[in-house]
């Protein structure tokens, strides 16, 4: 499994590396400004069949059924539900995708109902240039849980590598022919989806596994497939939904806000994504298969050392986004129109989302304990519980915490959400923490906070935000993450993190 997971991880951090360069040039560029507001929300809909899918809900049912498939029914079985599931999932999002572009100002008015006038126009315009990832993606997701479940991750890890070059690619080429910077991102997210899926195609076929698309028909394996999706796409979605719920009430609040909210995310989906969901790839067919197998006493050591990769990582990442998230925020996206007092606002948005960092990651690890035994049902109450506990805290925090609510509510809403989740697995005798977790999560606590403490005081001494300038803001900000890590790592060696460690 941490084969696994270090082969999702380290593809997904060159994309997530490559997407804050894409990110720090759309800064440059727009700022927080008006048509940088209407591209975020017009980059949520597709990115949230893509988060669903490729990182959530489709996932969740599929690869259960193919691991089970390949170790009960053999290759040949599960090879044929792949196709059958790629035949009928085309159909489908083929037409939504046509319903989407016809229906776009209509679904804006949902997404961001406070946007109006000239905002709106943009928008809706961005949404259908960009709308059509979606079904390429969901493609590339299915290929991708054909991939996982024979073990074979570096793909699929991969492939949003490519996401990142198109997308930048298009920025740098195509926007002096098109209206703006919004509008070459917006193309290039679609251009990125076919390039994906291709890929994907390819890899498949290179794995034996090449997918013929037979005429679309719901065979019983396909029915109960989509059938368990239902559970999955609110339980493995309750990140996202909250998101949408976030962009819903940020749209009400002044312009920029959305803004704001985009860039803090995407500091803290760097840790959820190149841990958690790297963890949770790697953990989710690995569990299938030992559940399957009736190996219960290795499917609750799979899960105890799933635990203790992700909190090693992303606890101290949580309390490093907190307390130096000026210096980072500026360093990356302190250009051009994103001014200082930008920087110092996402910093205290990202400190908001970072309070719920380990409490995301480790839904990514109690997930597949669910999923692995066929239960998607409690998860999803468990998630629907978190998405109404986030609306009311949006809308109880609107006011007096402004452009931080949004942030704040989904940190709190993720805390209970893991919380549920463990509490569920634990009176079903599911998870239990062993010897090793129980010794290591404490002192790899008093690390992070170690590490933390050196972080604040070492930042007035390395690094004053805007006040240097080029290569000394990096230079000082490399400093700043290299003593935190050596910090970090060595109290954590002190401390007897490592000993008898796999890691």
């Amino acid at each position: 499994m941490f084969r696994g997971v270090m082969t999702v991880g380290i593809w997904t951090l060159v994309s997530r590396i490559l997407g804050f360069a894409r990110d720090m040039l759309f800064a440059f560029y727009l700022g927080t400004g008006t048509v940088a507001d209407a591209f975020f929300v017009a980059q949520k809909l597709p990115n949230l069949f893509r988060r669903l899918f490729g990182e959530g809900a489709f996932n969740a049912a599929f690869v259960p059924d193919f691991s089970r498939m390949l170790v009960q029914e053999g290759r040949e079985e599960a090879h044929r539900f792949a196709e059958e599931t790629f035949a009928v999932l085309g159909f489908w999002l083929l037409g939504i995708t046509v319903l989407g572009e016809i229906f776009m100002p209509q679904m804006m008015l949902v997404l961001a109902p406070g946007f109006s006038g000239p905002k709106l126009a943009v928008a809706t315009t961005l949404s259908r240039i960009a709308f059509p990832y979606m079904l390429f993606i969901c493609l590339t997701a299915l290929l991708s849980g054909v991939l996982n479940g024979l073990h074979k991750f570096w793909e699929a890890a991969a492939a949003p590598v490519v996401y990142n070059l198109i997308s930048i690619a298009f920025m740098l080429g195509l926007t002096r022919f098109v209206p703006s910077v919004g509008h070459a991102f917006a193309w290039g997210i679609s251009a990125a989806g076919v390039a994906q899926l291709g890929i994907l195609m390819w890899a498949v076929k290179r794995a034996g596994m090449a997918i013929r698309v037979p005429r679309p028909r719901l065979s019983p394996k396909v029915k109960m497939l989509m059938v368990g999706m239902v559970p999955g796409l609110l339980s493995a979605g309750a990140m996202q939904i909250n998101q949408f719920v976030d962009v819903i009430v940020a749209s009400f609040l002044p312009p920029g806000t959305v803004s704001l909210l985009y860039y803090a995310n995407q500091l803290n989906q760097l840790p959820l994504a190149v841990v958690g969901t790297a963890v949770g790839t790697a953990l989710l067919p690995m569990l299938s298969r030992q559940v399957h197998a009736g190996e219960d006493g290795k499917a609750a050591h799979t899960m105890n050392r799933a635990l203790e990769y992700a909190l090693l990582l992303t606890l101290p990442a949580a309390l490093a986004l907190m307390t130096a998230g000026v210096p980072i925020v500026s360093v990356l996206f302190g250009h051009g129109k994103f001014d200082h007092q930008s920087a110092v606002k996402t910093a205290q948005v990202l400190a908001c989302y970072a309070v719920g960092l380990p409490s995301f990651v480790l839904i990514k690890v109690l997930q597949p304990g669910f999923y692995a035994r066929g239960d998607r049902k409690t998860p999803m109450k468990i998630a629907l519980g978190a998405v109404v506990a986030n609306l009311v805290m949006n809308l109880a925090f609107m006011v007096p915490l402004q452009y931080m609510g949004p942030a704040l509510a989904s940190g709190i809403a993720g805390i209970g959400n893991a919380g549920a989740m463990a509490i569920v697995l634990h009176r079903r005798g599911l998870l239990r923490m062993d010897t090793q977790l129980r010794k290591k999560l404490p002192r790899i606590g008093l690390a992070s906070v170690l590490m933390a403490a050196a972080l604040w005081f070492g930042q007035g001494v390395l690094f004053t935000p805007f006040n240097h300038h080029g290569i000394e803001r990096w230079l000082g900000l490399m400093l700043l993450v290299g003593a935190g890590a050596m910090i970090y790592f060595g109290a954590a060696a002190g401390l007897g993190v490592w000993r008898k460690a796999r890691v």
